[in-house]
């Protein structure tokens, strides 16, 4: 099969984003497929969760989309090993905050990361794109380059109020662009014992419909331990409710 894009993105920050671009990609890795991760946000959690700081990359997503085009050395310089080799990163830098200014002479600058993964990526067979929380040229590259974009919602009410931003980016999207973005919400941090976690969960079902991924994730301190140590749910606590809940949807984004 060629190269799947999933993007993971939400106008709202500590939604589980990161959180749900590396537990994915680690189960889509043990599932037997090839992955990368290309971090995309300039707070750089990903690279750093992973090991890769930012003083000590030479080679980021940054200089890749400065670049504007494909070049094979610098693409092998910015794909780093993670996760003892079950899947690669592209790290992330600071710098990806100028990238609105670096690009604004730049024709085509929305479909720059699209073309370099349409080049790059014969390798894999899934690259999962950690996306920054604002609108401006990153997420829009990103959600260009998806064929997926999955949208993780915290089962939280201010949560929902966030969500605008998003779909409203998305309608825009999709009137230029000759294919829609393919998008899905994804329920996270669900606390069965509360009543208004349940209340937003069934209030997002309803509204959303066949929009919703049927994985529910919710709340497990697993996360914690294993971002503390630099690893992932599956290398802490593989049995875990979290680790079976994001294996459960790599299994649904598989069978799509």
């Amino acid at each position: 099969m060629s190269v799947r894009v999933v993007a993971i993105a939400n106008q709202k920050g500590g939604v589980g984003k990161t959180t749900t671009a590396l537990s994915l990609g680690a189960a889509l890795a043990i599932l037997g497929k090839r992955v990368l991760l290309m971090d995309l946000d300039p707070h750089g959690c990903a690279s750093v969760h992973l090991g890769y700081f930012p003083e000590n990359v030479t080679v980021s997503a940054y200089d890749l989309l400065l670049k504007g085009t494909f070049d094979a050395t610098l693409w092998k310089q910015a794909v780093f090993p993670a996760l003892e080799g079950k899947m690669d990163v592209v790290a992330s830098n600071v710098r990806l905050t100028e990238l609105d200014i670096d690009l604004k002479a730049r024709e085509n600058k929305g479909v720059l990361l699209k073309e370099l993964l349409e080049q790059a990526t014969g390798d894999y067979d899934y690259v999962i794109l950690d996306c920054p929380p604002n609108m401006g040229v990153l997420l829009v590259n990103a959600m260009v380059a998806s064929d997926l974009l999955i949208i993780p919602i915290q089962t939280d009410f201010l949560a929902l109020h966030g969500l605008r931003l998003i779909f409203d980016s998305i309608r825009l999207l999709n009137k230029v662009l000759a294919k829609p973005v393919a998008w899905k919400a994804l329920a996270t941090m669900f606390d069965r014992r509360a009543g208004a976690c349940r209340r937003v969960l069934e209030l997002l079902r309803n509204k959303l419909g066949g929009k919703m991924f049927d994985t529910v994730v919710g709340m497990d301190t697993q996360f914690r331990e294993a971002s503390a140590r630099g690893l992932v749910i599956y290398d802490v606590a593989p049995d875990s409710r979290g680790a079976r809940e994001y294996m459960a949807l790599a299994k649904e984004i598989l069978a799509a």
